[in-house]
């Protein structure tokens, strides 16, 4: 994305893990309670009140339960998102004859990426959720025995619980996030050295997380009410369909319920999108000056 030559996809794969290892650790503090609704007695009215709660009753450690499979699903996760993009990318431009991006393309490529990195994704959302969620960790002694007890609980196909609604959330957010770097960038001035470059990358990824969260935010609580409910023989789950879903949370609680954990979450993905952005960039230029293509 730094230059109009692109780099064979093992390159774009490596920078996107890069990228979404720096960002592990501002994404562990958020406790899936606040969307799920099950903060039990405590009843978390927003973000300062849920991290107030947690710390007092559970200690500052409980922000970081569930690490584990983070750490392991943000390389996987980002590599396959920036990667994708690329090669999407070039598929629809030899499709559609247009020789570079446009707006209306960097959306569909954007859009068709989340759903293929949606399948990367769902196994490790599902153990995170059931692991961080109050009303379910008891259950689980860490990430393996939550791995094992899905399988032979719940069946294999268990551990993509969710695929649907996962994939509505990362096709909204990409779709949003790459479609508005590519319209900033084209907004502000062409960037003629590296901090201008960087500056260009921070503004433009800022406004595509933000946008992407706002996109995205209903489907990610519906997604964390799916998978986080277990599956019984016999028994007909509340939440099973993404739409539906949404349908049930706003009759029940409001339309504002699709927007719990909003705040953190944007506040994260706001910047964040920013920082993955200039850190995806930044590798890229690195592997193009080893190459010699800079």
């Amino acid at each position: 994305m730094s230059t109009d030559k692109p780099l064979p996809f093992v390159y774009q794969f490596a920078a996107g893990a890069v990228a979404g290892v720096s960002e592990v650790p501002a994404r562990c503090g958020e406790d899936p309670s606040i969307q799920t609704g099950t903060g039990g007695a405590e009843g978390y009215t927003g973000m300062i009140d849920c991290f107030q709660k947690i710390i007092k009753n559970e200690g500052a450690s409980r922000l970081y339960r569930g690490i584990t499979a983070p750490i392991l699903m943000e390389a996987p996760k980002r590599a396959t998102k920036f990667a994708a993009n690329d090669e999407w990318g070039k598929i629809y431009r030899n499709y559609f004859g247009v020789a570079k991006m446009n707006q209306s393309l960097s959306i569909l490529t954007g859009a068709t990426a989340g759903a293929t990195e949606s399948f990367v994704v769902v196994p490790f959302e599902l153990v995170k959720i059931r692991l961080q969620d109050k009303a379910q960790a008891h259950k689980y002694n860490g990430m393996i025995d939550c791995v094992r007890k899905i399988i032979t609980q719940e069946g294999p196909l268990a551990m993509y619980q969710g695929l649907e609604s996962t994939m509505w959330r990362h096709v909204l957010w990409n779709a949003g996030y790459f479609g508005c770097i590519f319209q900033v960038r084209a907004l502000l001035p062409k960037a003629t050295d590296k901090k201008s470059q960087i500056t260009n990358d921070l503004i433009s990824g800022a406004v595509g997380g933000t946008v992407g969260t706002i996109l995205n935010t209903p489907m990610d609580v519906v997604k964390s009410r799916i998978q986080n409910s277990p599956r019984v023989a016999g028994g007909v789950r509340k939440y099973n369909w993404a739409w539906p879903a949404c349908g049930t949370v706003m009759k029940e609680e409001g339309f504002a319920a699709l927007y719990k954990g909003f705040l953190p979450k944007v506040l994260r993905l706001g910047p964040g999108g920013g920082i993955l952005l200039v850190v995806f960039t930044g590798v890229m230029d690195f592997f193009k000056q080893m190459r010699g293509d800079a």
